[in-house]
């Protein structure tokens, strides 16, 4: 047990100002390969029928699996705190509230 902490690497993660403010997103497109999870963020706006992708994330398989760990942890920690996250039904929109990306024309 002693020799795994010895192990551990501790790594300072530095938030540099511009990147603190963050990128609001209401819509992400995720493809992959086999090689790599790509998670296109963007925004989408009523009456907009374009939108931008504002930040691309780039994961490797073990990566994005990883992600998503963590993600399920996090929002099960929110909703012991602040409730369960009410999701729209399939006929609302749960898949994608309400907008469909393009089938062939994705942003790769």
């Amino acid at each position: 047990m002693d020799k795994e902490k010895k192990n551990i690497q501790q790594i300072n993660i530095e938030l540099d100002e511009k990147v603190s403010s963050g990128e609001y997103a209401n819509f992400v497109v995720v493809t992959h390969s086999p090689a790599e999870f790509v998670l296109d963020f963007t925004r989408i706006l009523p009456g907009v029928p374009k939108a931008k992708v504002h930040s691309r994330i780039i994961m490797a398989p073990q990566h994005a699996k990883a992600f998503l760990g963590a993600l399920n942890d996090n929002i099960k920690k929110f909703e012991v705190k602040h409730g369960e996250i009410k999701m729209p039904s399939r006929d609302e929109g749960f898949s994608s509230f309400g907008v469909k990306p393009p089938k062939d024309a994705l942003p790769n």
